[in-house]
């Protein structure tokens, strides 16, 4: 997943630097985060703030959109369910964050009521397949499973 496809040949990156879609007046900037891998989710929410102040203001720099190994785009904030997001080339992949909504389940053979939020990876096929895409998918919902896993 946190691999390049560039001059027709695949690149495995020893470093994870997230770019995350942010929606400007003109369209679509793609700040990355840098070294996500050794970071805990708080570090990386306050990591991503400024960059996003950043893009909002028009100033970010191409050094602040530059060398993202992976990308997430969200649009739960605005109500959208689900969506396939395009990939970011060079990269393998792009995650796309729907909304989180409240549904009925069946737990333990009751009925019941769980907020579940839907997910869908691109993949860019020269680098990453299905399979392998959809092992990364059951990896990422055990970890929101257990978000204290994240808290570094």
């Amino acid at each position: 997943v946190n691999g390049s496809y560039r001059d027709g040949q695949f690149e495995y990156h020893d470093y994870v630097n997230i770019g995350f879609a942010v929606s400007v007046p003109d369209g679509l900037v793609v700040p990355v985060v840098r070294d996500c891998d050794r970071k805990g989710i708080r570090q990386i929410d306050q990591d991503m703030r400024p960059l996003i102040e950043r893009a909002r203001a028009g100033k970010l720099s191409p050094a602040d959109m530059d060398k993202s190994t992976f990308s997430i785009s969200n649009m739960g904030m605005y109500d959208v369910e689900d969506f396939g997001a395009v990939v970011n080339p060079p990269n393998a992949a792009i995650l796309a964050i729907g909304s989180t909504r409240n549904v009925p389940v069946v737990v333990d053979g009751q009925v019941v009521v769980r907020a579940r939020m839907k997910v869908t990876l691109s993949c860019d096929h020269r680098i990453l397949y299905g399979a392998r895409g959809a092992m990364f998918l059951q990896e990422l919902k055990k970890l929101l499973q257990s978000p204290y896993s994240l808290i570094l």
